[in-house]
Formats: C-alpha cells, structure tokens, sequence
C-alpha cells in the first residue's frame, strides 16, 4: 500500500499538472458519479492528507481518492499513450489543455463539496507531512492504549497519518522493539523518540524515487522484505509474520536479536533452509 510519502509524492505531481488550469476533460468511471461533468472550471490545488488525495476544485467542490493497494494517478502530456494499465481499470480522467491525470484502480472516489472534506478525513490524527503536524498529540495518541501492540498503534491512521507497513517494520527495528510489544513496554526514552524519528524517516524520501531508511542505497532497508538474510547490525536472520487480523497481505519484518519484545514462533516454512540470496 502507498505510504505518506508515496501519496505526498502523487499529490506534487498533480498540483504540478493541474493547479491553475481549466479542465477541458472530466470523466469519472464509476455508477455514481458517471454523470459528473466539470469541464470548464478551474484545479484549485491538490493536497495529500495522510495517505489520502484531495483534488479542490472551483466552486467549492473536492475529488477525493485513496490509493489503497493498487490505486494510482499517472500524468500523460497530451497525445501520449496512457500506459497505467488496461482501459478498464481507469476510473478517474482530468484533462487539460496540456496535460492529462489518469486515476487507475482507484478503490476510493467520490466527489464532495469541500466544506465537507472532514467527513473523510476528519478522523486522521496529525500528519506527518502535513502542516498540522504535533508530535506531542501524535506520540499520546499512540500511547493511549498501553495494551495495544506497537505496529497495530502505528498503523492505526487515526494515530498519526502517514504510516504503512513499510515504515512500520523500519521504525520498531530503529526503536529497537518488536512490533507485537505493547506500547505502554516501550521504554521512555525510544517512546519519546518516536515521532521525530517517524516523520524523518517520511520527510527524507518524499523527495526520492527509491525508499531508504539506513543511509545506504545499496541496502535500503533494515528489515522489510529482507527475510530470511541477515539484519545488517548482527547478522540474525531476519525474519517474517503476520500481525493483526493475519492477512498475508501485511506482512512484518524483524530481527529477533535487535529488537525486543513478543514475536510469533518461527513457522515451518521459515525455518527450512534457503538459497543464499545477495544481501541487498
């Protein structure tokens, strides 16, 4: 799923195409909103709001839309091929008289007035790179449930907005704790780093193309997909589970000698050995 950045990222690149111009193409792909026509008005701006895109339009009107998993918006200049993916997976089209945003696989789309936005993203807690952002409110939402485990509390969005499970694997490794251990066995002084060292980790790479968190672009990340090589502090091998409700689709990484704290048991699957693989 994107993370903060990614969107943040998404959210230039349409501001950069849209803002200021008039729309001479409006076409919304789904049920409800197929009737929709705003040609002629002119994009206001367009805002990421955690990992939400908030299109603003003249007269009081907003293009909400959520990447989930597989959604993205790409930027054609006029009369270049569109190559997001097939025709019928597009379900957003803007067009101006230069530039074209192509929403793909968009889950989330709907058109409401602004006054309204707090309806769908009202619930967010501060945003990590947004200009409300507290680190204060952020770090006593997060600790306001003592018994919840660290990474279900940061990917909860109406904790702080902006956290994926990318940057969720990386920031219990950097905090040294894994993410099943509740929140209120974090020590005091890792707890009180937390929100500085999140929003770093999303300032530093909304501007990159690839996303690093140790300071090493040949090894870009500590422990995400990395399972089973070796964690670059002790050479563990890391290693891989499901947190929450399961799903394969979110998997955890840690290293079980840096990292502190309840873990599920290794499986048989994990524990078979493996082809060496390079230790990028």
């Amino acid at each position: 799923m994107p993370e903060g950045d990614t969107v943040w990222q998404a959210a230039r690149r349409l501001h950069s195409a849209l803002a200021g111009q008039v729309l001479t193409r409006f076409d919304l792909r789904v049920p409800r909103y197929a009737t929709a026509d705003l040609t002629g008005r002119t994009v206001l701006d367009v805002t990421p709001r955690g990992k939400h895109l908030l299109t603003r339009i003249e007269g009081g009107l907003t293009l909400h839309s959520h990447l989930r998993m597989d959604g993205s918006w790409k930027v054609y200049a006029n009369g270049r091929r569109w190559s997001g993916g097939p025709g019928h997976q597009i379900r957003a089209v803007l067009g101006t008289a230069d530039r074209t945003a192509v929403g793909y696989r968009l889950p989330v789309l709907e058109l409401l007035r602004t006054s309204e936005e707090h309806r769908v993203v009202g619930h967010l807690g501060p945003d990590l790179l947004g200009p409300d952002w507290d680190s204060d409110r952020a770090l006593a939402n997060v600790l306001g449930d003592p018994d919840r485990p660290l990474g279900e509390a940061l990917l909860d969005q109406r904790n702080l907005a902006g956290i994926g499970n990318v940057y969720k694997s990386e920031l219990c490794f950097l905090l040294g704790a894994t993410p099943w251990l509740p929140v209120g066995e974090l020590p005091r002084d890792r707890a009180a780093q937390l929100p500085a060292l999140a929003k770093k980790l999303l300032e530093v790479n909304r501007d990159r193309p690839v996303r690093v968190t140790t300071g090493r672009r040949e090894q870009s990340l500590f422990v995400y997909g990395r399972a089973p090589r070796p964690c670059l502090r002790c050479r563990t091998p890391i290693r891989s589970g499901n947190q929450g409700d399961g799903s394969r689709d979110r998997p955890t990484y840690w290293c079980p000698a840096c990292q502190t704290g309840p873990a599920p048991a290794p499986s048989a699957r994990a524990a078979r050995p493996t082809q060496p693989r390079s230790d990028n």
